[in-house]
């Protein structure tokens, strides 16, 4: 495997007594899409609020080479692309106009008004996330689906070296689920390291080349999808099995019944 762009040492989450994350430790490098699984409560979530600084932590977290808890905030923007759960909106703005606000780290302030380099960084990730059709509809007219796309359209508009997706296809339909996966993928292949939040076990060992997986604030795993979602594994991070085969040289997983 490359080298580490994203390294975590030691990485800890407290709210007042109880650990939300505790002694979570990995190394990721760019060009990888790594999924990261693990039940209900587990501390999906509070990682990458950890990772992009939105939330206090201890230990180390490392990006590029340096300490992220040295950068000033304008510059940990520019190499954390957070995409939150929810994707709400409650402003009338037109599509193309929220998707412009992932250029804002960049010092584009004026959505009507882009310098060239940031109209075409925000023209990219509406073709990638098919939104031209859009492009002028106000987001609050679209569907929770089409919003979705918008937040993620946003997110990568930023061109940020990490992208971290929390639950991005959680209110998609199945279409719309492979092709945002697939958009994950192609970002990795660009060069991006991204993380995924993913409650989709089988899109993430179709997808992912890295699989964490989290339980009760602990990393318990991280590896290819093959080991990480392995019988073993899926027994005891979920207390399930799985069907598994192959379709078209691509693993095909599907949750099934407690082992």
């Amino acid at each position: 495997m490359s080298a580490a762009y994203l390294s975590a040492r030691g990485l800890g989450v407290r709210l007042g007594a109880r650990d939300l994350i505790a002694d979570v430790s990995f190394d990721l490098p760019r060009g990888c899409l790594a999924a990261v699984i693990g039940p209900n409560g587990a501390g999906k979530t509070t990682l990458l609020r950890a990772l992009a600084g939105l939330v206090p932590s201890r230990g180390e977290i490392r990006v590029g080479g340096g300490d992220a808890a040295a950068l000033p905030i304008r510059e940990r923007a520019l190499r954390f692309a957070y995409l939150p759960q929810g994707h709400a909106v409650h402003w009338p703005l037109p599509v193309r106009d929220v998707v412009a606000l992932g250029r804002y780290p960049h010092g584009a302030t004026d959505p009507a008004n882009l310098p060239a380099r940031d109209a075409e960084a925000v023209a990219r990730a509406i073709a990638a996330a098919d939104l031209a059709a859009l492009a002028d509809r106000p987001v609050t007219e679209l569907s929770g689906g089409e919003k979705a796309r918008v937040a993620l359209a946003r997110v990568l508009a930023v061109e940020a070296p990490v992208v971290l997706a929390d639950e991005p296809i959680a209110s998609l339909d199945p279409r719309y689920q492979l092709d945002v996966m697939a958009l994950l993928r192609d970002t990795a292949l660009g060069g991006a390291l991204v993380l995924v939040v993913t409650h989709d076990l089988g899109l993430a060992a179709r997808f992912a080349d890295r699989v964490l997986v989290m339980k009760d604030g602990r990393l318990i795993e991280s590896g290819a999808p093959a080991v990480a979602l392995s019988p073993e594994m899926l027994a005891r991070a979920f207390h399930i099995g799985a069907f598994r085969s192959e379709h078209d040289g691509a693993p095909v997983l599907v949750p099934w019944v407690a082992p």
